[in-house]
């Protein structure tokens, strides 16, 4: 069903839309339902190419390059399990996800980007050690934020 003023879908999270009179509206609502349940504070069990073999609803995953089964042609895109089956949610520019077996936040601008964690400090002619535990010190700090994966 379309409407001269509004699209059938939000632009940003592809959220379908009521319309005055329509039908069926409950199947609308568990949709949006689900997807906000799905990216809001978002948090993915971990990065995947292929479904796990016992997923648990509500559980989401990244899909990884090249997916594969289930996933094939989702590459990117958030997997979420939903009352036993999966939803796909693309992300947009700006979303934020806990990578739960990582402990590390990614984000999303594009593409998926993480944090490298930088090497701590070794060698070098001159050692400075309250430089370097200073270093050391910004660096476990960035890593209890998530913003940096465990080393």
């Amino acid at each position: 069903m379309t409407d001269p003023l509004f699209d059938s879908r939000t632009p940003r999270f592809d959220l379908p839309l009521l319309f005055a009179g329509q039908a069926q509206k409950e199947g609308y609502v568990n949709e949006v339902s689900a997807r906000i349940d799905a990216i809001l504070h978002g948090a993915i069990e971990d990065e995947l190419t292929s479904p796990p073999a016992t997923p648990g609803d509500g559980q989401c995953w990244l899909v990884g390059a090249s997916a594969s089964g289930e996933w094939s042609g989702k590459s990117g895109q958030i997997a979420a399990r939903q009352a036993g089956n999966w939803l796909f949610i693309t992300p947009c520019d700006g979303m934020r996800l806990l990578n739960r077996a990582t402990g590390q936040e990614i984000r999303f601008n594009g593409s998926w980007l993480a944090a490298p964690r930088p090497s701590e400090p070794s060698g070098g002619s001159t050692v400075d050690a309250e430089a370097r535990a200073a270093i050391n010190a910004v660096i476990a700090s960035l890593t209890t934020a998530g913003i940096l994966a465990p080393g």
